[in-house]
């Protein structure tokens, strides 16, 4: 682990997350015994496989001084207040353009969205929503991504986090919704997203907590934004990443120096 751990994270957090994964596929579609109770909490690796991943190999190489060192994004929060903005509002305006084009172009919005209702369960599935995106990111951007532009540039880099992360959904292709039905779009969209949360990433000097916000408010708005074909938002995201490159440049992907570790 000492020698390759960026191989090694991967390795983890494949095989802990598909763990749950495969567990939840298997429940959906009523296969015994995974749909029973005490078989759901498998659904738990699932969430925290990124996380667990980077804090076991990160021990192994590293000891407690580097898990207190891949931990402090999460609490790396003087970054300005426009970047909360970013995170939180430019989640929505995405989600917004979206369904904006979604109409202009006519394009067909085949998985309806339920009206969501505010009630202790939403707020109890928000909670969860956002805990989970942030072990994700505590593996992809805390860990993978500093580790691999200290190799790469940042447009490298995102690349190669963009296709492993895009593949590690791939037991998500299996389970009924808009993944099963367009899984090529999906991958061709986490690809997009990965040069948005690598920029955001860099820009605010490793931030887990603003990339985690802006990936919690994506999938929380998308909730409550209905209309919004998968098709726009994979074109809405790849323009944006295309802008970002343009603008920014492929070495750091940002005003500032891309963040590097390991």
């Amino acid at each position: 682990m000492r020698k390759y751990p960026v191989t090694w994270f991967y390795i983890l957090a494949f095989g802990i997350s598909w763990l749950g994964m495969i567990s939840i596929v298997l429940a959906s579609r009523g296969i015994a015994p995974f749909y029973r109770p005490y078989f759901l909490f498998l659904s738990i690796f699932y969430a925290i496989g990124p996380a667990l991943a980077a804090m076991i190999v990160t021990q192994v190489a590293d000891g407690r001084a580097g898990i207190r060192e891949l931990l402090k994004g999460l609490i790396r929060w003087r970054v300005g207040l426009v970047w909360y903005v970013v995170a939180v509002l430019g989640a929505i305006g995405l989600l917004l353009v979206a369904q904006v084009v979604t109409k202009l172009l006519g394009l067909t919005v085949t998985i309806v969205m339920p009206q969501v209702v505010l009630s202790p369960y939403v707020i109890f599935g928000v909670t969860v929503n956002f805990l989970a995106n942030t072990c994700e990111e505590i593996g992809w951007r805390g860990f993978a991504l500093p580790r691999l532009q200290k190799r790469y540039n940042a447009l490298l880099a995102t690349l190669i986090v963009g296709m492993l992360w895009g593949l590690w959904h791939f037991p998500l292709v299996f389970l009924a919704g808009a993944m099963s039905e367009y899984p090529f779009l999906w991958f061709i969209m986490i690809m997009a997203n990965a040069f948005i949360y690598t920029w955001i990433y860099n820009s605010t000097k490793g931030s887990i907590l603003l990339v985690a916000l802006f990936h919690g408010s994506g999938n929380l708005f998308g909730a409550f934004i209905p209309g919004v074909s998968p098709v726009a938002c994979t074109l809405m995201d790849c323009v944006v990443a295309i802008v970002l490159i343009a603008v920014f440049g492929r070495a750091n992907l940002s005003r500032r120096e891309r963040v590097c570790a390991g």
